[in-house]
């Protein structure tokens, strides 16, 4: 068995621009432990739990758990002892997203010219290597709590050797979970990360827009304002930050005045009043497939009133005919019945439903996407979709 082992980083692969992004390599995650966290996404969400590196493998400072489903990679992380630095953190904030980190050509390069555009460093690169090839990684911070790495994989360790099962760095080991082959035969159909949703402070939107457009070399995709998206009793703002070739797309709130609470105030005042990653949208080709397993296997999702039927599919096949698509092709009746929202633009349709919390702190959830030609985010489904947050809000006494 080859030994992994840290070195100075050497460049790799090259392209004309550093900061080319491929790929989410991963999203890792801060958790209290590592090994039930692994369990409630493998069970809930039908995750492969397919790798680990704890103390069976030698890793001394943290366990993680690597769980995969399509192109999706979590890894899932967790203090050792009582004096790691992670321990802050999850006192702070509770389990969540620390890192969303992206695949590129040259992990040193990417992050020389993000720290030379204005980024701050928090990881400098670092390589983690054996006879069959390296993993290089380097790391900024952007809002609250939250960071981007840079990964660049050679050999063995190449992204599409990742992606039909190969290790994920030389420090990890295959496992056989006992839900693997259970989750194998009951499939979810989860494929891949389609967008990553951060919080920030009343205020600070345009700053954080302005640094995924200096520092990551972003550009605005899309942006709502609280007349988009608000009720009686809250509104916030929304602007989607998307790379070069959209591959990657980061929206940004903020909460915007009203009446009440909003969802994002309520975020950031159990996230000890800092920044942070709200939820994360993940990409399926068949919503109702993948939304029926996920209720059997005891997912929690928001429930709309049945009024949202009423008007909805005159108004999506409205806007579809309008620019000339099919209307909805899934049947209405299974959509009602599974709870499923959905939305058209003049590319399409798409289909979305959006989890409770995901821990006992009301911060993380998950999004189930589906889009049959549309690029958009339900705007039309906002006003249904923060009514029906307002009500968990009230119930958690927060509105």
């Amino acid at each position: 068995m080859t030994t992994a082992r840290s070195t100075p980083t050497t460049s790799g692969a090259t392209t004309t621009d550093p900061l080319q992004l491929i790929d989410v390599d991963h999203v890792r995650f801060f958790v209290g432990n590592a090994k039930q966290a692994a369990i409630f996404y493998a069970h809930t969400f039908g995750f492969q739990v397919s790798q680990i590196a704890d103390l069976t493998t030698g890793s001394r400072e943290t366990a993680r758990y690597l769980l995969t489903q399509g192109n999706i990679r979590f890894i899932l992380e967790t203090p050792l002892s009582s004096t790691h630095p992670i321990n802050e953190e999850l006192v702070r904030y509770g389990d969540g997203v620390k890192d969303v980190a992206f695949t590129v050509h040259d992990a040193e390069k990417a992050f020389e010219r993000a720290v030379s555009n204005g980024g701050t460093p928090v990881g400098e690169p670092r390589t983690t290597s054996d006879d069959q090839g390296a993993v290089t990684m380097a790391t900024i911070k952007t809002y609250g709590r939250a960071v981007h790495t840079f990964v660049s994989r050679t050999g063995d360790y190449a992204l599409p050797k990742l992606k039909q099962g190969g290790l994920f760095s030389p420090d990890f080991t295959a496992v056989d979970f006992a839900l693997n082959t259970y989750n194998r035969e009951n499939p979810c159909g989860l494929q891949f990360v389609d967008h990553c949703v951060g919080n920030v402070e009343q205020g600070k939107m345009n700053h954080w827009v302005d640094w995924y457009e200096n520092v990551m070399e972003f550009s605005m995709f899309k942006h709502f304002d609280d007349a988009d998206i608000s009720t009686e009793y809250s509104a916030l703002m929304s602007k989607v930050m998307a790379s070069g070739n959209h591959l990657i797309k980061m929206p940004i709130n903020e909460p915007a005045d009203g009446k009440k609470k909003s969802q994002i105030q309520e975020y950031l005042e159990w996230h000890d009043m800092q920044p942070g990653v709200q939820h994360l949208a993940l990409r399926t080709n068949d919503e109702l497939t993948s939304v029926a397993e996920l209720r059997r296997r005891g997912v929690d999702f928001l429930s709309l009133p049945d009024t949202y039927y009423e008007a909805v599919w005159n108004r999506v096949n409205g806007v579809l005919t309008e620019h000339g698509h099919e209307p909805v092709k899934e049947d209405h009746e299974r959509i009602r019945d599974l709870g499923i929202l959905i939305d058209a633009d003049d590319e399409g349709y798409l289909l979305q439903l959006f989890t409770k919390p995901l821990q006992d702190r009301p911060t993380l959830f998950f999004e189930i996407i589906s889009r049959r030609g549309s690029q958009s985010f339900g705007k039309g489904n906002f006003k249904a979709l923060f009514e029906a947050l307002e009500v968990e809000q009230d119930r958690r006494g927060n509105l």
